[in-house]
Order: C-alpha cells, then sequence, then structure tokens
C-alpha cells in the first residue's frame, strides 16, 4: 500500500466525508475549515487539492473517498478493497435486538430506576448536623436532585413524582423545590455525586475490559450546540460544562468522569483512566488523535491494556519504542489497527444516550451547580444502563459491597442548616 493511500485510509477512519450528488467534501489536513471537492469517477478521478491538481495522480482525498464508499458496501471493515468503485446498491449491514428485553426494560424502567436510585443513595452516610435547622436526609436530598434530572421537568412540575417517591417509602420526607436547587450549588455534592457514578458502573466490572475516551459540553444555552462549538468553529457565545468521560464499550456505562474547566483531552486520560483501573481490569483503550501521546499510549500499557489512539499526518515513529511500534502498526495493518480503533465510536453514542435522554444543555446557572447537574445526568444515564443489563444480561446489582461508603465517598460536609 502507497504513502497516498495509507493516508487516505486514516482519513477515511478518522474524517467525516460529505456526499454532494456526485461530488463529495473531504476536509483538509492542513487548513481547518477547508475542504477539497472530489469526484470518484472509476476512469479518471478527479480532486481539487494541489497534489492532483500539479501531478494529476490520485491523491489521498480520492483514496479516502474510495475507502468510505468501500466500506459502505462492506461494513465489517475488509481490507481488501478496489481501486476503482463500481458500487450501484448497498448493503446495510443489521443488528440482532433481543425485543423481548428490550421492552421488558423500557416498560418498567422507571419503578426499576427508583428502587436502583435508592439503593444507591443509602450508601451516603449522613454527616453529623452541627447548627441551624433539622436538615433533609442527605441520600433523600441527592436521591431528589438526581430524580428530578431524570424527570426533565422544572422543579415546580416535579414535585407530584417526588410526592410519589416519598408514599412509596424511597424517601423519608419531600424537599421543597428550592432546597433541590440549593443542594445542587453545593460544591461537596461534587464529589460524592463522582463517587456515584463509579459505584452506579461496579456491577458490569465483570462485563467490561475495553474502554473509549472522549469529551463532550453540555451548553447553558438551548441557542446554541456542542457540535457547531467543536466541529464547525461557531464562537461560543455561552458557556458550557466540558465534561470528560470514560465508558465501557459493551454497554456504554460510564466508569468515571472529571470536570475541570475548558482542560485539554490529552491530559484528562490519566485520571479517567487510573480512576477506570481502581475497578475495572484494562483490555484495550480507543481514543480519537487528541489522546495519541507517547505517554498516554505508555500508560495504556502499563495498566495492562493497549491503546489504540488515532495518529496525525505529520506523526513519525522516530521516538522509538511503543509509540513507534504502535505507529508502525498504525501505518502497515490499518485495518486490524481500525478494528480496534473503531471501538471508540461507542463513546459517541454514550455522549448521545446521555443527551438524547436527559438533554444536551443545563438549567443551573452557576458553575458548581452546572457541573452537578452534568453528574446527576451521567449517574442517572448508569442507572438506565443497569436496567437493561438487568433484562438482557439477567444482573442483579448490589450496591456498596466492596469497601466502606464511607472511605468511597470521602469526607462529607457538615450541615449548613438547609430545609
Amino acid at each position: 500500500m502507497e504513502t497516498r493511500e495509507q493516508r487516505g485510509l486514516a482519513i477515511a477512519a478518522t474524517q467525516k466525508l460529505t456526499r454532494s450528488g456526485d461530488s463529495w467534501l473531504v476536509p483538509s489536513q492542513s487548513a481547518p475549515r477547508k475542504n477539497y471537492v472530489v469526484r470518484p469517477n472509476p476512469e479518471r478521478p478527479y480532486c481539487s487539492c494541489p497534489d492532483h491538481d500539479a501531478l494529476g495522480i490520485k491523491c489521498k482525498h480520492i483514496f479516502a473517498v474510495e475507502f468510505v464508499i468501500q466500506r459502505e458496501l462492506f461494513p465489517d471493515g475488509d481490507a481488501q478493497v478496489t481501486q476503482t468503485v463500481t458500487v450501484t446498491e448497498k448493503i446495510k449491514k443489521t443488528y440482532k435486538q433481543d425485543w423481548p428485553a428490550y421492552n421488558a426494560a423500557q416498560t418498567n424502567e422507571k419503578d426499576k430506576f427508583l428502587m436502583l436510585l435508592h439503593d444507591l443513595c443509602k450508601g451516603i452516610p449522613e454527616p453529623v448536623q452541627v447548627k441551624g435547622r433539622k436538615r433533609i436526609p442527605l441520600a433523600d436530598a441527592v436521591f431528589s436532585a438526581c430524580y428530578k434530572i431524570y424527570s426533565t421537568f422544572s422543579g415546580r412540575r416535579f414535585m407530584s413524582d417526588l410526592r410519589a417517591a416519598q408514599a412509596k417509602g424511597y424517601i423519608r420526607k419531600t424537599p421543597h423545590y428550592n432546597s433541590i436547587f440549593n443542594y445542587l450549588e453545593s460544591p461537596e455534592l461534587f464529589e460524592i455525586l463522582r463517587s456515584l457514578v463509579v459505584e452506579s458502573s461496579l456491577p458490569l466490572k465483570a462485563v467490561e475490559t475495553e474502554f473509549a475516551i472522549d469529551s463532550t459540553g453540555f451548553s447553558a444555552c438551548r441557542f446554541i450546540r456542542w457540535h457547531e462549538v467543536k466541529h464547525e468553529g461557531r464562537p461560543a457565545l455561552t458557556d458550557y460544562v466540558k465534561t470528560h468521560l470514560c465508558c465501557g464499550v459493551k454497554t456504554n456505562v460510564v466508569t468515571s468522569v472529571e470536570i475541570q474547566g475548558k482542560s485539554q483531552d490529552s491530559p484528562m486520560l490519566k485520571p479517567l483512566l487510573l480512576k477506570t483501573a481502581e475497578n475495572f481490569k484494562i483490555g484495550e483503550v480507543s481514543g480519537d488523535k487528541a489522546y495519541a501521546s507517547k505517554n498516554n499510549y505508555e500508560m495504556v500499557e502499563d495498566l495492562g491494556g493497549t491503546g489504540y489512539f488515532a495518529f496525525k499526518d505529520s506523526t513519525t515513529g522516530a521516538s522509538g519504542g511503543l509509540w513507534a511500534k504502535m505507529y508502525h502498526y498504525f501505518c502497515f495493518r490499518q485495518a486490524e489497527f481500525l478494528a480496534h480503533y473503531h471501538k471508540r465510536s461507542n463513546i459517541e453514542s454514550t455522549n448521545m444516550m446521555i443527551k438524547t435522554k436527559f438533554r444536551d444543555s443545563v438549567r443551573s446557572k452557576t458553575e458548581v451547580a452546572a457541573q452537578n447537574e452534568v453528574l446527576c445526568k451521567i449517574v442517572c444515564h448508569n442507572i438506565v444502563v443497569l436496567i437493561h443489563e438487568m433484562y438482557e444480561l439477567g444482573i442483579e446489582p448490589v450496591f456498596w459491597q466492596e469497601v466502606d461508603s464511607a472511605q468511597k465517598l470521602g469526607t462529607l460536609p457538615k450541615s449548613s442548616g438547609q430545609n
């Protein structure tokens, strides 16, 4: 496989190619937000890039389009592709769905959600109240906050659901809707919710050994989307909560989460993976080119796994060691490499699951409350995943089995007298 063909395969695997009639738009690798027009005519292919215009040969953009078209024909990623394109019909790959299990999970989701959320919150130890009016139990406050995010209702409209939950014994006292907002404003709640994310993933520790990592954003305004900020170059006129996630590729359960301002992606791999490795066996870890660094590759190997991170066009194997080994693996056995790398698409599915079900924006107006709201969304997502696996895999989730809950949650805040 020649160099241009290799680069074309990399573009097809890592970039989004758009079809417009008989032409394709292929993103430029050197100029952001610039596309080249490609017409993949079998007899005389054309590309508007300087390489093809000057030399009149097949450039990497033409190869990329051919690989994309051939990938649609052979969705299993077969590496034996042809040099010409004669596709007249697409073959759509389908996935078998266990409909009885899916239907059972969907129709029983809300009942099971309340039960599992109650069991999860029971592990939160109650801090000693020092002063002020007697407040509602901390477990009830966290339950109420997560249940409100699950409902997607406003605070006032949610109160009837909360009263029903109290009638069923899931909480001891129904808090005022303002109390829920007050707890979301508490900085101490952040670590508690992060620990609940980890704890809610543990029932699937025997299932997940392969993980995907990526970041996403939750907008503070309904008039701008994270996709427009990240991929289309639109300026971020409003604030957003950038969230880094690690998820299992089989069930889409989130195993760890980091929210640290507008931090870059690559440095976040270490804390995400170390937290995941505390409870899960690390087999494979996949991520886009933002995570392709020598340190990240070596860190995954130190944890007993193999990293599959896409390489940039300017990458060489000059650094030697594991970096050179994986780079040459990427260059000379790309089909096999990309079959592993393709698993990173599961983190995109995870992000979409969270945003579709619990909204892609936050209602909270302060930074602390917005971060806590995002963590509530992820806790709710993990519980929904567990519900589906109860019917798909027959598991029975049990929380707080391994370590004392106080050790998991760390130091809890003192009471502030909120009611």
